[in-house]
């Protein structure tokens, strides 16, 4: 399936980035902890289970880079919808660009001979 995402399993490799991550999915459209688990692994973070999810959906809204509102549900008891806050924004954006600085620095040492570094 030349679609799908690639796979990310490996929860050292998460740890790092699930916060980013988080903001990143939220600023497209708020979720529930377990819609949100779902998006992740509609991204192709399979290895993300609802249990790491909500400690960090948990500390951010602490930090102030979230905020929830409870919405009734139909299909049980209500939901803890989450929005970045102006802090989560500012947050992803220097996120992201540590990000891509580091990411920049991986692809260069993984694709270059270490006799041309």
């Amino acid at each position: 399936m030349e679609n799908e995402p690639p796979q990310v399993r490996d929860p050292q490799l998460l740890k790092g980035v699930l916060p980013m991550l988080v903001l990143a999915l939220l600023e497209e459209d708020e979720s529930y902890g377990y819609e949100l688990v779902t998006r992740l692994h509609g991204a192709g973070l399979v290895g993300v289970a609802p249990g790491t999810v909500y400690p960090v959906l948990t500390r951010l809204e602490r930090e102030g880079n979230l905020a929830s509102r409870l919405v009734a549900s139909d299909a049980g008891p209500a939901r803890k919808y989450y929005r970045p806050t102006d802090t989560g924004r500012a947050a992803l954006t220097l996120a992201g660009a540590g990000w891509r600085s580091l990411a920049a620095v991986v692809d260069h040492v993984l694709a270059t001979p270490e006799e041309e570094r």
